[in-house]
């Protein structure tokens, strides 16, 4: 068969179905990209409607590095061609395939087959972590994907190589060695599909018909009549899809219709470029509604209409803020911003939340798990659509479900009635190695459908570290046989004298992200010398979330490895919830970034258990000057961390080596002044700021939750009574500073001596 007849008869096919199909050239990179030319030119396509993703140069198509595949999101090809020979990443794999258009090609070019779990370098690189070498890293991955090309429907195989008998692969005339065709043979026609409905106007809806023209599906004009609820306040819609259903569009029509209307409607996303969809379609809207005043570009992402409406784009922190002011919020990519933030926006009148379900930079699911109990507690009406038919391509393309099954990006974990009812006491403890879960698809599946609803950001390359990185040990709950808690540590440190040098002098080291920060940033250069666990995830089923599952995992796992490291440790956005959690577990603060996180407003904490005496010199040390900074950072560059999480994170770090505050007979005076007298907080404020140290360090019940943030946000934070005691619901910015009098009476009576008791009487 020929080259040039293979891919008209893949083309032919693909566009009867209005599926997609994928060709994988193997063989050496430099005939693999003479081939990918070949099946360029037989598919006669437009030199614009053709993209090769690799790191070679000199291409006459459009062509983007690797690293830089995620511009291709939110585009259409008729051939996309990926070079897998360098710089491969699994992340990189989904964002080319989601390009492709229905009738088009994917097409990647590989090393041959048999090969390929000793190829694939880049991928090697990005898992390979100091003290282990390239050759510690797995090859389950890469044997995964070799699998899966030449099993799946719809995989065309083509070898350049030469075969054993020295016959050339792409002869002369321009026959080709087809190692399988990828033709599927469906009796399905497009034709014979259902039309794409959606042209007509809605009964009743308040949206004007050109919304409803600009669909591209039934599905898709569904989601929009459903949108249309937010033009009376005291709506929220919940929108969730797979990728490439459309869901953006239809966001973007509706946002348009809602500025049509006059209203003011906020859009936000982790990025504007995860929005750049909606703003589009929205304007396109307004433009044709002749309605359009100014357009939105990167610089400026607004848009406004004659009728008064406008639609602009916030980061998710301003839109939580500003979310009570506008008409309507619509958060797209809602699964990557925190519940926090989430919940926040509901403060919005009406407000849409919008989700891809199965993406390849995190998921949506973890989204319904953690936000929906906040959402059906809010006074909302809520509505959820769910947007199944693509719109680039037939339901049941096989490029796609070929995606899904080797990345795994529709894993789940066991369903609820499986693991309802387990506890500590009902499960067993087990050690799951990576060749147990490179064997068993189902258990497999259901790890990482665990990890992926307990974290929005789990990745492809998510995938690849599990089942190949060195320095990972895993660890599982199960319940007759069904896993219920994973962990996943990572083993950290021991690095040699040289590299700790250079982590020290700045250099950056993969894999080891504890002894980095403790290193580099916090410049103690023997930090990296004793071994650790890193809790990179720990994850329990929804279903029995709060039994003490996720605890007791954790409990296991120190008692089977402590033996073997220095420490556990942990880093993550820092919540009440979570330090609270880790504090629980005996974990100790040593670090708090000094900036948050753009997308989710969290600053990252850093915690440790030591486990032997080196881990314990390390720990300890590094809690005593966590405990010596914090006081001065949080009136300064930690000023807006959440008060509850810094009444967390001083309870965790716990009372210094001196132990309650040593104050004078002049400052408990004044102390018990303020508390029994005429005295003012004003009148020595780092009296009480060494106070409120010691009480946030050794938590006392006298305190109410409320007086405890109110010596955070004031005393340690500065900030004005009047802040205050709005941000604590007093009735007033007096009572709030007449609070501040209970709270130094009360530190008379635990901390106080008889200079304290003798003032106190003199009052009385």
């Amino acid at each position: 068969m020929t080259l040039a007849g293979l891919v008209e008869d893949l083309r032919a096919e693909a566009r009867r179905t209005n599926e997609r199909r994928l060709l994988v050239v193997t063989g050496s990179r430099e005939a693999g990209i003479d081939t990918a030319y070949s099946v360029v030119e037989a598919a006669g396509v437009a030199r614009d409607d053709v993209s090769f993703v690799t790191t070679h140069e000199g291409f006459r198509y459009h062509r983007l590095p690797p690293s830089r595949a995620a511009e291709l999101l939110g585009t259409t090809r008729e051939v996309v061609v990926y070079d897998c020979h360098m710089g491969f990443a699994a992340n990189a794999l989904g964002q080319v395939a989601g390009a492709v258009d229905g009738g088009g090609l994917l097409v990647l070019l590989f090393p041959p087959l048999s090969a390929l779990p000793d190829r694939l370098e880049a991928l090697v690189d990005r898992v390979a972590v100091p003290p282990f070498d390239r050759s510690a890293v797995g090859d389950r991955f890469r044997r995964r994907l070799g699998e899966t090309l030449t099993t799946h429907p719809g995989v065309a195989i083509v070898r350049t190589d030469e075969s054993d008998d020295g016959t050339p692969a792409v002869s002369d005339d321009g026959r080709v060695t087809v190692v399988q065709d990828g033709l599927t043979h469906p009796e399905r026609s497009v034709d014979e599909e259902s039309p794409r409905a959606g042209a007509t106007r809605r009964r009743r809806s308040p949206f004007p018909a050109a919304a409803f023209a600009a669909c591209l599906t039934a599905d898709q004009a569904r989601a929009v009549d459903r949108l249309s609820a937010l033009t009376d306040p005291g709506h929220a819609v919940v929108l969730e899809a797979d990728r490439g259903r459309g869901k953006s569009s239809a966001a973007g029509l509706a946002a348009g219709a809602l500025a049509a209307g006059g209203r003011d409607v906020v859009v936000t996303a982790p990025a504007f470029e995860n929005a750049a969809a909606v703003f589009r379609r929205a304007e396109r809207l307004l433009d044709t509604l002749d309605v359009l005043s100014t357009a939105a570009n990167t610089d400026r992402p607004r848009l406004t209409a004659s009728t008064g409406g406008r639609l602009r784009f916030l980061q998710p922190p301003a839109a939580a803020e500003a979310a009570a002011e506008a008409d309507v919020l619509i958060a797209d990519e809602a699964a990557a911003i925190p519940v926090g933030r989430l919940a926040a926006m509901l403060a919005a009148p009406a407000v849409a939340f919008c989700t891809t379900v199965h993406g390849y930079e995190g998921t949506g699911r973890g989204f319904a798990v953690r936000f929906r109990d906040r959402l059906a507690e809010s006074p909302h009406r809520v509505d959820t659509v769910e947007l199944t038919e693509p719109i680039r391509y037939a339901r049941g393309d096989p490029v796609e479900s070929w995606l899904f099954r080797t990345l795994l990006l529709d894993a789940a974990p066991p369903v609820e009635q499986l693991v309802v009812g387990a506890t500590p006491e009902s499960v067993d403890y087990r050690r799951l190695t990576q060749d147990e879960l490179a064997a068993d698809e189902g258990l497999l599946r259901s790890v990482f459908g665990l990890l992926v609803v307990a974290h929005y950001r789990t990745e492809p390359t998510d995938l690849v570290r599990l089942l190949d990185a060195p320095n990972f040990q895993i660890r599982a709950l199960e319940l007759d046989g069904h896993v219920v808690s994973v962990a996943v540590l990572a083993r950290e440190g021991r690095l040699d004298a040289d590299l700790r040098a250079s982590i020290y002098e700045g250099q950056r080291v993969r894999g080891n992200m504890l002894p980095d920060v403790l290193t580099s940033q916090l410049r103690d250069e023997a930090a990296a010398e004793p071994v650790g666990y890193r809790v990179m995830r720990i994850a329990t089923h929804h279903a029995v979330r709060s039994a003490g599952l996720g605890s007791y995992l954790l409990e296991r796992c120190h008692s089977e490895l402590g033996d073997r490291v220095d420490w556990f440790g942990v880093g993550y956005g820092a919540t009440p919830r979570l330090v609270g959690f880790w504090r629980a577990n005996d974990y100790r603060p040593v670090h708090l970034s000094i900036t948050a996180n753009d997308r989710s407003g969290e600053h990252s904490a850093l915690m440790l258990r030591p486990t032997s005496a080196a881990g314990r010199a390390l720990a300890d040390r590094h809690t005593a000057r966590f405990r010596e900074r914090i006081g001065p950072m949080l009136c300064d560059v930690l000023s807006d961390v959440d008060a509850a999480v810094v009444v967390e994170l001083l309870a965790a770090a716990g009372p210094g080596a001196d132990g309650g505050p040593d104050l004078t007979d002049r400052e408990w005076r004044v102390v018990a002044g303020v508390g029994y007298g005429p005295g003012t907080y004003e009148a020595a404020p780092g009296v009480f700021r060494a106070l409120a140290m010691a009480a946030l360090s050794t938590p006392i019940e006298e305190l109410t939750d409320r007086q405890t943030h109110l010596l955070v946000r004031k005393v340690l934070q500065g900030e004005p009574w009047e802040s205050v005691a709005d941000g604590l619901n007093y009735a007033s910015t007096s009572q709030c500073m007449r609070e501040m009098g209970a709270v130094a009476r009360t530190f008379c009576t635990v901390f106080g001596g008889p200079v304290a008791a003798a003032e106190r009487e003199r009052y009385d």
